[in-house]
């Protein structure tokens, strides 16, 4: 009620974000939250920006969309004011292949956002395969550049989110994901979910927060 009250959702967009679990989702955060209150102001929780899985069922695109990375973004672009629904509060839009550029070469970051209550930039990778080392250590580059060459002095350090079809626990354990204060990974469904996944999906995700409270 108070995020349906303080974003000013209409009718269709709270009953889309019921059916989609956004709620649950938004609960469904990386392992390693909290270990970017850090870097971000005390009154500011990554949680409530962070959301795992996304859905993105608005983008009318086939479930499997393996090697179609411009496609998935060209759509994102194309409904843009609905993936920023679906981002959440105080996001906009920079650019599409925003390029960063060094001494000797030029590098493109997919989509690029600001978040005003962050107060930082956030770098978006766009995959359609599951989480690789490669992908990780391709968005450790892209943060750190941005907070070298485009962080500004009263900007906070850069989030960076990888968005993949799947991801394995493991290699997020074992990976700069597990330590990493500004890097993160979400799955997206280009599909609604069941009542049946979002129940499996939540009930996961409590068994993970009960296991790391052990």
């Amino acid at each position: 009620m108070n995020e349906a009250a303080s974003q000013n959702w209409s009718y269709r967009q709270l009953e889309r974000n019921i059916k989609s679990g956004y709620y649950h989702r938004l609960l469904s955060t990386q392992e390693g939250v909290n270990k970017t209150e850090k870097c971000l102001p005390a009154v500011i929780d990554t949680k409530e920006f962070i959301k795992d899985p996304y859905v993105l069922e608005f983008l009318d695109l086939p479930e499997n969309i393996e090697g179609k990375e411009s496609t998935l973004e060209s759509a994102l672009i194309n409904n843009l004011q609905k993936f920023l629904l679906e981002l959440g509060k105080g996001f906009s839009f920079v650019a599409r292949q925003f390029r960063i550029s060094t001494e000797t070469d030029h590098f493109y970051a997919d989509l690029v956002f600001y978040n005003y209550l962050l107060k930082c930039f956030v770098v978006i990778d766009l995959k359609t395969t599951k989480l690789s080392h490669a992908d990780i250590g391709q968005m450790d580059m892209y943060v750190r550049m941005f907070d070298e060459l485009k962080r500004g002095v009263d900007d906070n350090p850069t989030i960076g989110i990888i968005f993949c079809t799947d991801k394995s626990e493991t290699m997020v354990k074992y990976s700069v994901l597990q330590e990493s204060q500004q890097i993160f990974s979400s799955k997206y469904k280009t599909v609604l979910p069941s009542e049946e996944e979002l129940a499996n999906m939540i009930q996961k995700e409590n068994i993970k927060l009960l296991t790391e409270q052990d």
